[in-house]
C-alpha cells in the first residue's frame, strides 16, 4: 500500500513539473533573447569600462541558460566600430570578441551591427519575422545607448519587449561639466523607457524572469 501511494506522489509530481513547464514553454512562445554588445571591451582592463559591468553580464548569462534550458531562440548583437575616430569594439581586437559569461554556441544566431540600433542596416529584423518572433526579452549594454536605441526601434516594429534591468549596465556621464553616475543613469533610463505603462518595454529583474 506505501509503495502504491509514494508510486503515485512521484507520479503526480511529475505531472505536475511537466505541466508547469508546458505552461511556461507556452507563455514564452514567439519569444526571443537579444543580447547586446556585452563584448570585452565594457569589462575590467577594457577600453570603455562600464560600471557593473560583470554583475549584468552575469545577470544575462543567467537568462541565457533558461532560454537555453527551454530551447528558445537566441540573438546576441555584436558591435564594430567602424567610425572614423572609435576607440573601443575595433574591429579583430579582443576586446571586440563577446564576453566568455554570454558566449555564443553554434547555433545561436550573431548579427554584427555599426550603430547604435540593432536593427539599423542589419537582418535582425529579417531573422526575428522568419521565426515568428513577437516578443524580445532584452538585456546588454550599454543601458542608455544601444539598449535604449534597440528597444524604441523594436517597438516600432511592433515587437512587446521586457529589458531585464539589472542584466544591462553603463557608466557615469558628464552633463554640463557635472557627473551624473551611472546608478542614476541607469535607473533613469529604465524609468523612462518603461514610461506610460511599459509603453516601450516592461522591466523585470533576472531573477523574477526566471522563477
Amino acid at each position: 500500500m506505501k509503495n502504491i501511494v509514494r508510486n503515485t506522489l512521484i507520479l503526480s509530481l511529475t505531472l505536475i513539473s511537466l505541466l508547469t513547464i508546458n505552461a511556461q514553454k507556452r507563455n514564452m512562445e514567439n519569444t526571443a533573447l537579444l543580447i547586446i554588445d556585452v563584448q570585452n571591451d565594457y569589462f575590467k582592463g577594457g577600453a570603455m569600462t562600464l560600471s557593473g559591468a560583470e554583475e549584468a553580464a552575469k545577470k544575462a548569462q543567467q537568462v541565457l541558460e533558461f532560454f537555453r534550458k527551454n530551447n528558445l531562440p537566441v540573438v546576441h548583437i555584436k558591435h564594430l566600430a567602424t567610425n572614423e575616430g572609435a576607440t573601443f569594439f575595433l574591429p579583430d581586437t579582443k576586446g571586440a570578441e563577446i564576453n566568455s559569461l554570454v558566449a555564443p554556441k553554434n547555433e545561436e544566431k550573431i548579427i554584427i551591427k555599426h550603430y547604435p540600433n540593432s536593427f539599423r542596416e542589419t537582418d535582425l529584423l529579417e531573422y526575428l519575422q522568419s521565426k515568428g518572433i513577437k516578443n524580445l526579452v532584452i538585456t546588454g549594454m550599454m543601458t542608455d545607448v544601444c539598449v535604449e536605441s534597440t528597444t524604441r526601434a523594436a517597438f516600432d516594429f511592433g515587437f512587446n519587449n521586457l529589458i531585464i534591468g539589472d542584466a544591462t549596465a553603463t557608466r557615469d556621464r558628464d552633463l554640463n561639466g557635472k557627473v551624473v553616475k551611472a546608478e542614476e543613469v541607469q535607473r533613469s533610463f529604465l524609468a523612462g523607457i518603461s514610461a506610460l505603462g511599459g509603453l516601450y518595454a516592461k522591466i523585470a529583474n533576472a531573477r523574477d524572469f526566471i522563477k
